[in-house]
């Protein structure tokens, strides 16, 4: 099977902190050195899309839970959307605000790279990875495609006739549909040429393309379109994890339909590059705080998110790994130059 080195599964338990302790965090990972963390009382939430997608669904559950669990007394949520979250980052790279959190994934990896954004990653300060979750393939519930199959034959033969919508350009969406193709034996310039793909800043923009055959088909995290598939006013076609995923069991997974690509979309938190040693120390131990609580494993279980919880110099070392990989199979598959 080709397993992409996209995915990298976090042994959360051993990764979890012994403490919820200021001085326990700068310890266990975080690179603090023993320097003293800064009190946290109230953080600010960016999300870099519009509402309604992956990452406003994952930015207002942190936001909730930490004031719900009582961790921080305010954690407005602000939506900036754009350009698969870089727009955010550029916003992110101003903000002002040490206590600032912002929320990341390999949708934003990718669409550094295709924008060929100014504002980079690696210029931020990585806090935590969170969670992971696999995509689904979806096309309206009246589709003429019932399996993964007749929709990638369909893409191969007749090319721009044939539209998918996701995510933003180069993101994990993008990426997906790039690989189902190769898989189909297509070369980086011909997937270029056939693959009509729409983005969009927000998943409910692709759920509107989906509901409205405005598109013929859809890919996004399974969160995204779970209720719209529960619906039936959309078909699933098939799942990009390793297994069937826990909330759609009876759906199969890309490489059970014939295609050997497994790929899962991580999501986590940044915050703004020049704040201390002690105010990143404080928001580890305030995200590590909400990972621990008994709150956040019950809204795991609630989005179909798996935990792959990793903080700190951990947490930086994945993502520098993270943003060469996706180079590199952006690359590949004609997605950048």
């Amino acid at each position: 099977m080709r397993r992409l080195p996209l995915v990298i599964v976090a042994a959360s338990a051993a990764l979890t902190l012994a403490s919820c302790s200021s001085t326990d965090t700068g310890g266990s990972g975080s690179g603090g050195g023993g320097a003293e963390a800064t009190a946290v009382t109230d953080v600010q939430i960016i999300v870099p899309a519009e509402p309604g997608g992956g990452w406003d669904q994952t930015g207002r559950s942190i936001s909730q839970l930490l004031t719900a669990e009582e961790i921080v007394d305010t954690a407005p949520v602000t939506n900036i959307g754009g350009a698969g979250g870089t727009v955010g980052l550029a916003s992110l790279a101003n903000e002002k605000d040490p206590h600032s959190l912002m929320v990341t994934g390999l949708v934003m990896v990718g669409a550094v790279e295709t924008n060929a954004a100014q504002n980079r990653m690696e210029d931020t300060t990585p806090i935590a990875r969170l969670t992971e979750e696999p995509l689904v393939v979806v096309v309206p519930a009246d589709s003429d495609y019932d399996t993964l199959e007749d929709l990638v034959d369909d893409i191969v033969k007749n090319g721009q006739d044939v539209s998918v919508t996701g995510g933003s350009a180069g993101g994990a969406d993008h990426i997906l549909a790039g690989l189902l193709l190769e898989e189909a034996g297509l070369s980086g310039s011909e997937i270029g040429e056939n693959l009509n793909y729409i983005p969009n800043s927000g998943g409910g923009e692709a759920v509107a393309l989906i509901l409205g055959n405005n598109a013929s088909a859809g890919i996004s995290g399974i969160g995204e379109f779970v209720e719209h598939i529960d619906a039936g006013t959309m078909k699933a076609l098939a799942v990009s994890s390793a297994e069937p995923a826990a909330n759609l069991p009876d759906v199969p997974t890309i490489t059970e339909e014939g295609y050997d690509v497994v790929l899962t979309n991580w999501r986590g938190l940044l915050a703004p590059s020049d704040i201390s040693e002690g105010d990143r120390d404080a928001l580890i131990d305030v995200v590590t705080q909400l990972h621990d609580s008994g709150a956040w494993t019950a809204e795991l279980e609630t989005r179909g998110w798996a935990d792959a919880f990793l903080v700190g110099d951990e947490f930086t070392t994945f993502l520098d790994e993270n943003i060469a990989e996706v180079t590199t199979t952006l690359t590949n598959i004609g997605l950048v130059g």
